[in-house]
């Protein structure tokens, strides 16, 4: 079964219900204010958008490249309208241009420019893009989506909720086309399902093509 997509000023559900993100209220109906998914919930209205940038929003964990060093602090690319800043006394290891981290938000202002605590530094690996609307699917409901990834991949990765990706070792390759996947395939149900069929059948191709 398909979700629902709806787009800006359609009508969601003319049932009563709490109004939960990208929907507004008229004469007593709830409306899209976005284009994208209608979340099926008994008791909250909402729309997942189907593409946008990254908006900061508090204690969210993102990834993060480091673009500049400045007296005090480092300026980090995190995805979003502005540049973060990270203080110099938030972090223990050396960094410069092009270091990855992973941190949480601890401040947004009015404008969305973001300040970053909690810091992890990454060594090797890749990132893997994807829209940030999208990362809720690559999560899963309770993390059901990357037990799977992981599982099936043997790859260690971090997400970001800012749509990156931080992996290294197992089959990234593998992962790669899993998170393409998902996000091509976001709009759909049993999407777990699908990506766990999926994985299987590509591990069999690749055993196949190592035992000729």
């Amino acid at each position: 079964m398909t979700k629902k997509i709806v787009i800006p000023g359609e009508l969601v559900t003319e049932e009563r219900k709490r109004l939960g993100d990208h929907v507004f209220v008229r004469d007593g109906k709830i409306y899209s204010d976005v284009l994208g998914l209608v979340e099926e919930d008994p008791k909250i209205a909402s729309v997942v958008p189907l593409e946008g940038t990254y908006k900061p929003k508090l204690n969210d964990i993102i990834i993060g490249v480091i673009v500049s060093e400045t007296f005090s602090g480092f300026m980090t690319d995190i995805n979003s309208f502005y540049n973060s800043f990270l203080s110099k006394e938030k972090v223990n290891e050396p960094l410069r241009p092009g270091s990855i981290i992973s941190a949480k938000i601890v401040r947004v202002n009015e404008v969305n420019e973001a300040d970053l605590d909690d810091v992890r530094v990454f060594y090797g690996g890749e990132i893997i893009s994807l829209s940030p609307v999208k990362v809720p699917r690559v999560i899963g409901k309770n993390g059901s989506m990357l037990e799977v990834l992981k599982k099936g991949t043997n790859t260690n990765f971090i997400v970001g909720r800012n749509g990156r990706i931080w992996a290294k070792g197992g089959n990234m390759e593998l992962l790669a086309q899993a998170i393409e996947k998902i996000a091509r395939e976001a709009h759909q149900s049993n999407l777990t399902n699908k990506i766990t069929e999926f994985l299987a059948q590509q591990r069999n191709v690749l055993m196949n093509n190592n035992a000729k």
